[in-house]
């Protein structure tokens, strides 16, 4: 009685490399930027730079891990992962925001005495690695824009972040160049800082849910009861199971119940009507149930004394 379908998306391989290469790009960039960053924070002696450089060794590694996974997450499914690896790229999201976190920490060690006894930084410097800091970034996220997978999205999130991060390094630079203000540069990493965290939890906590299999989105999941509801025959619908792999590529699994009796012919309609009703929600995969009239639904019988009946109605 399973009606089984996948809707593959054509033209997806040379998709998945362009998706590759704009990451590959992107991770070069900002992994030599680092470095340079590193540096100069150290020699003009600022921790608004230091903040960045933090932020930017968060971005290239995420950005590496982003690269490599999405390799691997293109690798088709096998016998154990029958899924294939789309949940891959749901763990480097997760591992990068415990690595910003922690780096976010050591820079509010290292900013927050200095607002006791600020020391001026050298201006000429943070000026010129500002200015490479905005082309650097600007043009990474340049190259990332227009990418839908969860990853590239952060990824992109990451350096626009980064390029208005390096404007207000310039701004403070060029206030600092001309007014004695040393304290300007520890309350500038700070801020970077606490704006990293409220981000990196945001999508830690969205990671989480889709990784807990959560529905990844209730309007959608309404949209595809009503979908089903609205078919002949069809009088309800329980066990409606809909998450998601990797925030793009969703999973439906349903009962339908049936309220007429039902021959060859009906029940290839019927799978048709199916079929058009969900092909709009673009599912990865869908496993179909159908019960017809008065048939026990197998996965209620062996848990009746479980769940009560009153459990399949609250479902919808």
């Amino acid at each position: 009685m399973h009606h089984h379908h996948h809707s593959h998306h054509h033209g997806e391989p040379s998709a998945h490399r362009e998706d590759s290469a704009r990451i590959g790009w992107a991770f070069w960039l900002n992994f030599i930027f680092t470095i340079i960053e590193f540096i100069g924070g150290w020699l003009t002696n600022s921790v608004a730079i230091m903040a960045d450089a933090v932020h930017d060794l968060g971005d290239s590694l995420s950005i590496g891990l982003a690269w490599y996974l999405s390799k691997l997450g293109h690798k088709a499914s096998t016998e154990k992962y029958t899924y294939g690896f789309k949940r891959l790229s749901l763990m480097g999201a997760m591992i990068n925001g415990v690595i910003l976190v922690i780096g976010s920490i050591w820079v509010l060690s290292e900013a927050i005495p200095r607002l006791y006894n600020p020391e001026m930084p050298m201006t000429e410097g943070m000026i010129g690695l500002a200015i490479l800091g905005i082309l650097v970034n600007g043009f990474a996220a340049y190259k990332l824009h227009g990418g839908h997978s969860m990853n590239e999205k952060v990824l992109n999130w990451h350096l626009i972040e980064d390029a208005m991060g390096w404007v207000a390094v310039l701004v403070v630079a060029i206030v600092l160049h001309f007014v004695t203000w040393p304290i300007l540069d520890p309350i500038l990493s700070i801020c970077f800082t606490l704006f990293i965290l409220i981000n990196v939890v945001r999508y830690v906590v969205q990671t989480m849910s889709l990784f807990l299999q959560g529905v990844p989105d209730l309007a959608t999941r309404n949209a595809i009861s009503n979908a089903l509801l609205a078919i002949q025959h069809v009088e309800e619908i329980h066990h409606v199971h809909f998450w998601s792999l990797d925030g793009e590529q969703h999973v439906l699994t349903a009962h339908v119940v049936i309220n007429c009796a039902i021959d060859n012919e009906k029940l290839r309609l019927l799978k048709q009507e199916v079929h058009a009703r969900l092909s709009p929600f673009g599912l990865a995969h869908t496993t179909i149930e159908f019960e017809l009239p008065g048939e026990p639904c197998r996965d209620e019988s062996d848990h009746l004394h479980a769940h009560s009946h009153h459990h399949e109605h609250e479902e919808l």
